[in-house]
């Protein structure tokens, strides 16, 4: 199994998200928590303990054995992309999902063979190559497969068989047919709540850095260089230029645009200061855990609902991936119904 790592950049004076998962979850699909209380949530039942030390062999699918050797590849390849390892509170849980998966992906391989799936060298090498151009070189390549584990020839068969399961998975997805006008008409007539727009705002700042545990003299140097800044803001210099020269925030390059943000959006300080101020108007200095802004609104959109032709696109392919997704997982579900699985752990 390949792994692919990304990373994202952040804004000082936003707040960070409470958890990725759901806020792609929610940027994706357009969904929000449902108004109200929900009922508190059944504790989930605890996974079964894994042994300390662990079998040659985990489990049988359709009687080929999934490997201890297999198994500590995946665990090893998942504390490198997480940069630590398993957590000792979390192993049993974090194995369990690990050896779940092993099985899933030998399932799917025996399905690949059965239907006899090809895959040429031309695209083994394709994939490795594109693998390859992620990383500054081939010693870097030769260094991140030595910390995972891997060979070349291992990386290679592992390509091999994860093309041909994406293969099939696309070929299984595909089945399923588009949704209708008329079904991406009733999903959003139905949840009216997920195309609501709050009152947003849109500004920009420039941001004067200073740590929150620096001292009295460092704050208060950064502090007058952010003043001094202002008074050319007063005096009608261009806020733009200036966000770009001084801002040490990632906005400055785009002249401290945060584009709009709703409230709650930003941390609270920088929040309140923004939502006071009138289209065109300068805040006074404003304090935050990231330092010294000045903030300047550029314009204010009312709270509103989206209309249907802005979203309807939208709406259709988020069905269309959530069918593809159902599809496939109804087919995986398939796979483990008719087959001979034996956990020995």
């Amino acid at each position: 199994m390949l792994v692919v790592a990304t990373m994202a950049g952040t804004v000082a004076c936003r707040k960070p998200p409470a958890s990725s998962a759901s806020a792609t979850t929610a940027a994706t699909s357009g969904e929000s928590a449902p108004a109200g209380q929900a009922a508190p949530a059944a504790a989930p039942t605890p996974p079964k303990p894994m042994p300390a030390q662990l079998p040659p062999v985990l489990a049988r699918v359709n009687g080929e054995d999934v490997t201890k050797v297999d198994f500590d590849r995946l665990i090893k390849n998942m504390e490198v992309s997480a940069q630590k390892p398993v957590p000792a509170e979390r192993r049993d849980e974090i194995f369990r999902k690990a050896l779940d998966e092993l099985v899933t992906y030998k399932l799917r391989s025996q399905e690949t063979r059965a239907r006899k799936i090809v895959v040429t060298d031309a695209e083994v090498d394709s994939t490795i190559k594109q693998m390859r151009s992620q990383l500054p070189s081939d010693q870097e390549f030769t260094k991140a497969l030595a910390a995972r584990g891997m060979t070349l020839e291992r990386l290679k068969s592992d390509a091999r068989i994860d093309i041909s399961i994406n293969k099939m998975m696309e070929a299984e997805a595909a089945a399923q047919p588009a949704p209708g006008d008329a079904q991406v008409r009733e999903f959003y007539d139905k949840n009216p709540d997920k195309f609501k727009q709050d009152e947003a705002c849109r500004a920009s700042h420039i941001l004067f850095k200073v740590d929150e545990s620096a001292d009295a003299a460092t704050k208060e140097k950064v502090r007058d260089q952010a003043e001094s800044v202002l008074k050319e803001v007063r005096a009608g210099a261009d806020f733009a230029e200036l966000a770009r020269k001084h801002s040490a925030d990632g906005s400055a390059q785009q002249g401290g645009d945060l584009n709009f943000f709703t409230k709650g959006q930003m941390v609270p300080a920088f929040d309140q200061a923004a939502f006071a101020l009138k289209p065109g108007q300068i805040s006074d200095i404003v304090t935050t855990q990231f330092g010294y802004h000045i903030i300047k609104v550029t314009e204010f959109r009312a709270a509103s609902t989206v209309k249907f032709e802005q979203v309807s696109e939208r709406i259709k392919e988020y069905l269309t991936e959530q069918q593809k997704q159902q599809k496939v997982e109804a087919f995986i579900e398939s796979l483990k119904q008719k087959a001979t699985i034996e956990v020995l752990v």
